[in-house]
């Protein structure tokens, strides 16, 4: 059997994601719910970018205008 590629580890890893929100979330508010996830995981990483860096992919730039508030 082949090995999964980023895509499939990626895919998985997100379903998994998904999987918990879909517990946390009633119909209407998931996009809600999904959108702050997002931000919170984000947020909360102990290592930045370590889920781009774990399905190797390159850890998006800040903006100047942002890196500068920052």
């Amino acid at each position: 059997m082949d090995q999964p590629s980023r895509i499939d580890l990626l895919e998985l890893d997100i379903d998994l994601r998904l999987t918990e929100l879909w517990r946390e979330a009633a119909a209407s508010a998931f996009m809600r719910a999904a959108y702050g996830k997002g931000y919170c995981d984000a947020l909360t990483e102990d290592a930045p970018g370590s889920l781009c860096l774990e399905h190797g992919y390159d850890v998006p730039r800040r903006r100047e205008r942002d890196a500068a508030r920052g």
